[in-house]
C-alpha cells in the first residue's frame, strides 16, 4: 500500500502552507512546494511518484490498468487499488485519474516529518479535485488513521475532496470487473451501437435484446461496452450479469458523483 512511514501522523489541523508536496510532472520533471503553492497542478497528468516494484516474494500484486477515461495505463499496488482504479474509470463523473500523484509531508513531534503518498488523484467532469486512499477497513493503525486524517485536512484546505475507500460490495464488483473487459474503443461498431439504442429503447432482457439485433455472439461485446460506458444500464448489485438481467435506456444526463457505486459497495 502506499502509505509511507517516518513518524506517527498526529498533528492538529493546519493550512495548506504546512504541507510539503514532492511530484513528477508528465515530462519527467521532479518538483516541490508547498500545497498552497502547487495545488493548482494539473495532477491527474502527473507521472507516478514512485515506481510499482516486482520481486521474488512479494506478497502484493503491482501492475498497469488501462483506463478508458484517460486512455492511458494507470498503476496499481495491490488487487484492491486495481478494482478502485477499474470503479474510478467506471464512474462517468471522473475525467482523469493518476497513480501515487504526490508524496505529501508535515512536521509532527519534534523535528520528525510525517510523509504519505496518497494512492491516486482524481479529476472530476466539473474540473473539482478528489484524492483517494485505499485500504480496508479493518487493516487501519492508528498511525495510519491519524495519516488519513490529516491529508483530509489538508486537501480541504485547497478544496480538495478526499476519501478513503475500503473493499468493494463482491458481487458489483464482479459485474465491473467483467464489464471491463469490454470497455477498449475497439469493441464499439457504431451499427451495433445504433440497433441496441432503438432495441432498449424500452427495457428488456438482455440476451433476447441482442438477438433482435443479430447473433448474439457479435452483439454481445457491443452490448457490454455501452453497459460499461452508461450508454445503457442495468442493475449491477441485484446479480451477476446474466441472458434475464433487465437492460434499460442509459442516464444521458451523465452519472453520479465520483466514488458514489465505490462508496456504496465499500458499505
Amino acid at each position: 500500500m502506499s502509505t509511507e512511514t517516518s513518524a506517527d501522523g498526529g498533528l492538529a489541523m493546519a493550512s495548506a502552507d504546512d504541507v510539503w508536496v514532492e511530484y513528477t510532472d508528465a515530462l519527467g520533471t521532479d518538483h516541490q512546494g508547498q500545497l498552497s503553492e502547487v495545488w493548482s497542478e494539473r495532477f491527474e497528468q502527473v507521472r507516478p511518484h514512485r515506481g510499482f516494484p516486482s520481486f521474488r516474494g512479494q506478497r502484493n500484486w503491482c501492475g498497469w490498468y488501462w483506463a478508458a477515461t484517460c486512455s492511458a495505463h494507470v498503476g496499481y499496488e495491490s488487487w484492491l487499488e486495481r478494482d478502485q482504479l477499474m470503479l474510478l474509470d467506471f464512474d462517468p463523473f471522473v475525467a482523469g485519474v493518476a497513480s501515487q500523484p504526490f508524496r505529501l509531508s508535515w512536521q509532527s513531534s519534534g523535528s520528525r516529518r510525517t510523509r504519505h503518498t496518497p494512492d491516486y488523484f482524481v479529476r472530476q467532469a466539473d474540473g473539482t479535485a478528489l484524492v483517494v486512499d485505499v485500504r480496508p477497513d479493518d487493516r487501519i493503525p492508528a498511525a495510519d488513521a491519524a495519516k488519513f486524517d490529516r491529508t483530509g485536512q489538508a486537501c480541504a484546505s485547497v478544496g480538495w475532496g478526499f476519501r478513503r475507500v475500503g473493499v468493494p460490495d463482491p458481487l458489483f464488483m464482479a459485474n465491473v470487473r467483467w464489464l471491463a473487459g469490454y470497455r477498449h474503443p475497439r469493441v464499439r461498431r457504431p451499427e451495433v451501437v445504433d440497433a441496441l439504442a432503438a432495441v432498449f429503447a424500452e427495457s428488456g432482457g438482455l440476451r433476447a435484446g441482442a438477438a433482435q439485433v443479430g447473433d448474439p455472439i457479435a452483439v454481445l461485446p457491443v452490448l457490454f461496452h455501452l453497459l460499461w460506458h452508461q450508454e445503457l444500464t442495468t442493475d449491477l448489485h441485484a446479480d451477476l450479469l446474466n441472458a434475464a438481467s433487465v437492460v434499460h435506456p442509459g442516464d444521458q444526463a451523465g452519472g453520479a458523483h465520483a466514488l458514489t457505486s465505490a462508496r456504496a459497495a465499500s458499505g
